[in-house]
């Protein structure tokens, strides 16, 4: 909806950025949380072809994509007892979105903050889809 309202004003200025929240979620099926993972794919994919729109018009649109973050998030999801709570390690927000801000400044379409992050990104594109979704669900049970 913001894109919306500010792109037109961005687009007659020749400059502008926009940031979006996704998730490394976004990149894989999300057993026990199918439509935050799917809402969440939704966004980067929004980023994505939005960048590709934009190309030469001075606007860049980023797709922040981080694996779990330090946040009230869970506890509102009341996902605190999922399994993902308890054996991923959760990353610092405020790390998390200085590292979307940088991306963003560069222009860059994904900013995947950490190198965990960029490993399960690029696994989840070279492995079985298969074994993706079962591998999510071993996680969040």
């Amino acid at each position: 909806e913001l894109a919306r309202i500010f792109l037109p004003a961005m687009e007659e200025a020749g400059q502008g950025r926009i940031l979006n929240v996704a998730s490394i979620a976004s990149f894989m099926p999300g057993p026990k949380m199918a439509v935050y993972y799917a809402s969440k794919a939704y966004v980067r994919s929004l980023s994505e072809a939005l960048s590709v729109e934009l190309k030469g018009s001075g606007v860049t649109v980023t797709a922040l994509c981080p694996g779990p973050v330090k946040t009230d998030f869970w506890t509102r999801a009341e996902a605190d007892e999922s399994g993902i709570f308890s054996r991923l390690l959760f990353a610092d927000s405020r790390k998390v979105a200085e590292s979307g801000y940088r991306a963003m400044l560069k222009g860059k379409v994904l900013a995947l903050p950490g190198f965990s992050t960029a490993c399960f990104a690029f696994l989840s594109s070279i492995l079985p889809r298969a074994l993706v979704r079962n591998m999510v669900y071993q996680l969040q049970k």
